[in-house]
């Protein structure tokens, strides 16, 4: 009888467990989804109409004006060509350079591992400063030119690590049962290693691509030629317009002819960049559990 009262009283206590974590569940849920939903809902708005607020759930004056001037803008066109290309370049090499580089420090017998190593840390977590960083890169004739936007995030130190422990991991009786049938270490590497490491692999494009497409960082110091600003570039100088000016100027310098504002625009820009991640995350979902863990756990 006790057995069960106490059965009773932990399964109620169960209950009320389940249903304040259920409700903490979707009050975090919420506050994470409706930003979200809330620049998508506003960029099929009127701009003017929303600048006067009250819009919460669904466009007051429903509009594709937003699209329509962002696509018809030359500007924001070629600031999109230079984002996607500057993220499928800059990934394709960040992952190839990190990767063969990880591959490399993972071989025990390399001769001065531990320095290249204490090298590695080293600079992970200090830096010279962004003046000794630009005039690296004034040096090296990177300044204004698309290469200063991959040339620099080809080597990833963070990931190095990780990637040499995911390494350190595989039998090395794999890359010497390849190498007694005559394989080189290029064919080891390319045949055996890469498809073995597919979570690593695409754990790092994703992170590495995500910092490409959001980063407006090397846009805003090292590139002054207005045809190599980047999509994020653009919609942080439109964010700084719009706090540093007044409401009447911003309604001045609306489009009166479509109703859309520069903030309209930008939240239309803001969907279109979004877009390309979301679509692209589930096809690496499957590697990107496993890879999370990659280089956790040395047994």
């Amino acid at each position: 009888m006790a057995r069960t009262k106490s059965k009773r009283r932990r399964s109620r206590e169960d209950r009320i467990m389940d249903t304040i974590i259920y409700i903490l569940s979707i009050i975090i849920l919420f506050m994470t989804v409706y930003p979200f939903y809330y620049v998508f809902m506003l960029s099929f708005n009127e701009g003017i109409d929303a600048s006067l607020g009250g819009i919460y759930w669904f466009p007051r004056k429903f509009t594709l004006s937003n699209y329509s001037r962002f696509f018809d803008d030359v500007k924001w066109l070629q600031a999109l060509g230079v984002s996607v290309l500057r993220t499928l370049v800059g990934t394709g090499l960040g992952v190839a350079f990190t990767t063969l580089v990880a591959y490399a420090l993972s071989f025990k017998d390399l001769v001065g591992r531990k320095a290249y190593m204490t090298f590695v840390i080293f600079c992970m977590y200090f830096s010279g400063g962004i003046i000794p960083y630009y005039t690296l890169l004034r040096t090296l004739h990177l300044i204004d030119t698309f290469a200063v936007y991959v040339i620099p995030g080809m080597l990833s130190l963070f990931y190095i690590t990780i990637g040499r422990t995911f390494f350190e991991g595989i039998p090395s009786a794999l890359r010497e049962s390849a190498k007694i049938d005559g394989a080189t270490e290029l064919k080891v590497f390319t045949r055996i290693i890469v498809p073995i490491s597919k979570p690593f692999m695409a754990t790092l494009a994703l992170f590495i691509g995500v910092g490409h497409w959001n980063n407006w960082y090397d846009s805003t110091f090292f590139v002054k030629t207005k045809s190599l600003r980047t999509l994020p570039y653009l919609m942080m100088e439109i964010v700084h317009q719009f706090q540093t000016s007044s409401s009447t100027n911003m309604n001045a310098a609306a489009h009166q002819t479509s109703g859309t504002t520069s903030l309209s625009i930008q939240l239309a820009a803001m969907v279109v960049s979004v877009v390309p991640i979301i679509f692209i995350y589930p096809f690496l979902q499957k590697y990107f559990v496993t890879g999370m863990m990659v280089g956790a756990v040395k047994e």
